[in-house]
């Protein structure tokens, strides 16, 4: 929508396809319906991609973020506000759906051509970039945008067309990946501790790819979400779609073993009793029956039970068997290479006048309206690039 806003605007003719029944069915899902449609500060280098990080951040960086919240207050008149505790942006009142609805009116306003419940199956370059619909029709578009999602919220559309028709084009595929996307454990009585929420650290993987991040962890019923697993699971689904099983590794309430032991030495009584003074007891009680220490004393403990619960606290062993998929997965990871477009227009460089824009993308951001920055970001590029390319 941001792509043929702005090729509009540059006074193009635009026909906007889509195979739902109204375009940007996605944005009413983002925070649960409350659309976390922007970050307070940008962070180009949250982002990842197994294309250059240099060529994405400058992607980003090509629209600031002060403009485009001006351009979603001015132009589509989406009040804003603030959650400085979070570092996210959400529209004032309504929600994903004042947001959809504001911008489907801005691009009835530019003289947009929305065209719903159509689905595109094919692009063919050499009949004057003939887009091909479902049923056997076809548009004559001297430009062509596919701004056509990944694979995640299939429900939404997205199921992954456009990177087929991208492929069959020429163009490299990086290999796509749930992202953002809890994980399912692999011990059944962990579904006791569903609801159990609390903050961690996460350590995945080892070495010098170790990775680490901090945040709030949350059990579920199927297994392992919140904010930092959400915002880590990139790196375990990437892994695994290469056949890597990576180790993953928690600390509960982000603590050394130094500040552990300092918890330990608070006074006498029972483990269990110390460590429910900072921890939820539903956890407390799982970690001892692990450890078979359910009733152990504080003093005296044995070094090699002390340095089992030590283990527990500060490199617990998270025991996740797969993720949940595209179904829960809010982006997908993966996508067109960035090195088959250019970064100034997002033109192919492989198929002339055809652009790219959003998730189609070889870029993932973390939780808190990255994902739509990239998205309001590339499109502008697209909508613009496309806008200024002539026939040869």
């Amino acid at each position: 929508m941001t792509a043929a806003y702005y090729a509009a605007r540059a006074g193009q003719d635009v026909v906007l396809v889509d195979s739902r029944r109204v375009p940007g069915e996605k944005i009413l899902l983002s925070g649960g319906g409350r659309c976390n449609v922007l970050p307070i500060e940008s962070d180009p280098h949250g982002y990842a991609t197994s294309s250059s990080p240099n060529t994405l951040r400058k992607i980003v960086q090509s629209w600031p973020l002060a403009e485009v919240r001006k351009f979603l207050e001015e132009e589509l008149g989406v009040r804003l506000i603030e959650q400085k505790r979070t570092g996210k942006v959400f529209p004032a009142t309504g929600g994903g759906e004042d947001v959809r609805d504001r911008f489907v009116a801005a691009l009835r306003r530019k003289g947009v051509r929305i065209v719903t419940r159509t689905k595109v199956v094919e692009i063919r370059p050499s009949e004057r970039r003939r887009v091909m619909l479902e049923g056997g029709a076809g548009i004559v578009a001297e430009q062509v945008i596919l701004a056509t999602g990944g694979l995640s919220y299939p429900r939404t559309g997205s199921d992954g067309g456009g990177l087929r028709i991208a492929e069959a084009l020429g163009h490299r595929i990086v290999p796509t990946y749930p992202a953002l996307v809890p994980l399912r454990n692999g011990r059944f009585e962990h579904t006791a501790l569903a609801g159990v929420s609390l903050p961690v650290r996460l350590e995945v993987g080892a070495g010098r790819t170790k990775a680490i991040g901090v945040g709030d962890f949350l059990f579920t019923h199927v297994g392992y979400s919140g904010p930092v697993v959400l915002n880590m699971s990139h790196h375990v689904t990437r892994a695994l779609a290469a056949g890597e099983r990576l180790a993953v590794r928690v600390a509960w309430l982000d603590r050394t073993e130094t500040e552990w032991l300092d918890v330990l030495s608070r006074g006498r009584g029972t483990l269990r009793g110390i460590l429910k003074q900072d921890l939820p007891d539903r956890l407390v009680d799982k970690l001892l029956e692990e450890l078979d220490l359910w009733d152990a004393p504080v003093e005296p403990m044995p070094r090699e039970a002390r340095a089992r619960v030590l283990a527990a606290l500060t490199a617990y062993p998270l025991p996740w068997v797969d993720s949940c998929g595209y179904r829960e997965a809010e982006v997908t990871g993966g996508g067109i290479a960035l090195a088959d477009v250019d970064p100034r227009t997002l033109q192919s460089r492989i198929v002339p006048c055809l652009h790219f824009a959003g998730e189609i993308l070889d870029a993932v951001g973390p939780l808190g309206g990255h994902n739509f920055l990239w998205a309001f970001a590339t499109g502008r590029l697209a909508g613009e690039g496309a806008a200024a390319v002539r026939e040869a």
